[in-house]
């Protein structure tokens, strides 16, 4: 997974932080904007979690700081759920303009709350999801418990939340007071999924029932059994991301990448700016790339990593073959092998200033097997086809492809 910091400037000239996390291929289908929960930050591991799973379905994720949190400037104590909102959307148009417009929506807690509002205003959006999301954002007051006096007599007071000491203000209060989900979700024109967990003492799962009950179809529901409020156990939060990717591909459109054709055994693409390169092997598809030392991000093997594995399979499968047609009770075989460049001094060459390629191959051999058959295995080893195409003098001839002619 890809990840690119970015700063977005908002309608109050705060810089907000975020990243947009790539999916592997690096050539995502769509895009999804999330919202944090309330105090909390893009950062969070369970946001990581949660975009991770989203990336594997090939969504794009771009996860962000409210004004005043995280890494983002601007003073928390002034903001409220309305300017939570304005980022949202702030946000959304950014991705409109530089890639494209967010077709997915997750919030967490009253980061939920924030995108059911949001999204209602963003007509690309087609599919939102909430996890642990209360029914009425004005429920995130009760954090507030015996500062809610305070706050009401004096205008602001500072409250313990998740142990950090925040401001808050009067205004807030009022703001959320003044914001309702029910006309939305009776109205809406996306697709909601409401993820809560029974065991959630910070937002009762009770307001999951809520909300479902509200919104108008589509709508779905999903419990995180054992879930905490946060999903700080990672299977939470990785089975979440998980499933809010497929639920959700039900509802955007499809989405066909252009498909890798070719009438040769073999047609391998690289874009521009990565190592990650698409191969397809007659029917078969799988991603290659380099490691992180040689600047790739190591999502792949590396093409060394193919030209082993070459061997290591063509030695397998060649060695069950033979058994099965000698009778020879092998019942697995595992077959190791390490490419290296060594000097050609070391391998008894004479010129000291070159390197040539040196593979070793270790075999695991598992069955009823007598020394005799064994050692014919080792032998058999040798002559499998592609330790025959290795060691034999080959030519390969390099042509271009002219796109301009017929």
């Amino acid at each position: 997974m890809k990840s690119v910091r970015i700063n977005i400037e908002n309608e109050l000239g705060h810089q907000l932080s975020a990243r947009l996390e790539m999916p592997v291929s690096g050539r995502p289908k769509h895009y999804a904007l999330f919202a944090h929960c309330f105090t909390c930050s893009k950062d969070l591991i369970a946001v990581k979690n949660i975009t991770l799973g989203l990336t594997s379905h090939d969504i794009a994720v771009l996860r962000f700081d409210f004004t005043g949190l995280g890494e983002s400037e601007g003073d928390f104590s002034n903001t409220n759920f309305s300017s939570n909102i304005a980022d949202l959307i702030c946000v959304a148009k950014f991705m409109e303009k530089e890639f494209q417009p967010p077709s997915v929506m997750v919030g967490h807690s009253l980061g939920g709350a924030a995108v059911i509002k949001a999204a209602d205003q963003l007509p690309s959006v087609k599919a939102v999801a909430t996890i642990g999301s209360p029914a009425d954002p004005e429920h995130v007051t009760h954090l507030l418990s015996e500062k809610r006096e305070v706050i009401e007599q004096k205008g602001e007071a500072r409250v313990l939340i998740a142990g950090r000491q925040f401001t808050i203000k009067k205004q807030f209060i009022e703001d959320l007071e003044k914001n309702s989900l029910e006309q939305i979700l009776n109205n809406k024109d996306f697709a909601l999924l409401i993820m809560h967990s029974p065991q959630d003492r910070v937002v009762e799962v009770s307001n999951a029932a809520k909300l479902y009950h509200a919104a108008k179809h589509s709508k779905s529901f999903i419990s995180l059994d054992d879930a905490d409020h946060l999903l700080s156990n990672k299977h939470d939060s990785l089975y979440a991301g998980n499933m809010i990717g497929a639920w959700s591909s039900k509802y955007l459109p499809k989405v066909v990448l252009p498909a890798l054709e070719s009438d040769k055994q073999t047609i391998a693409r690289t874009f521009k700016d990565s190592f990650i390169t698409d191969v397809k092997m007659d029917n078969h598809m799988l991603l290659a790339d380099e490691p992180e030392s040689m600047g790739g991000e190591d999502l792949g093997p590396s093409p060394y990593d193919l030209l082993s594995a070459s061997l290591a399979t063509c030695t397998s499968m060649t060695l069950q073959y033979y058994a099965k047609a000698k009778n020879i009770p092998l019942e697995e075989v595992r077959v190791h092998t390490q490419h290296d460049k060594k000097h050609a001094d070391d391998c008894q060459q004479k010129d000291h200033k070159n390197k040539i390629d040196h593979i070793t191959r270790w075999i695991e051999l598992d069955g009823n097997l007598d020394e005799q058959q064994r050692q014919k295995l080792l032998d058999i080893a040798n002559k499998c086809p592609v330790h025959k195409t290795l060691l034999s003098d080959i030519k390969i001839n390099t042509n271009l492809i002219d796109d301009s002619q017929d």
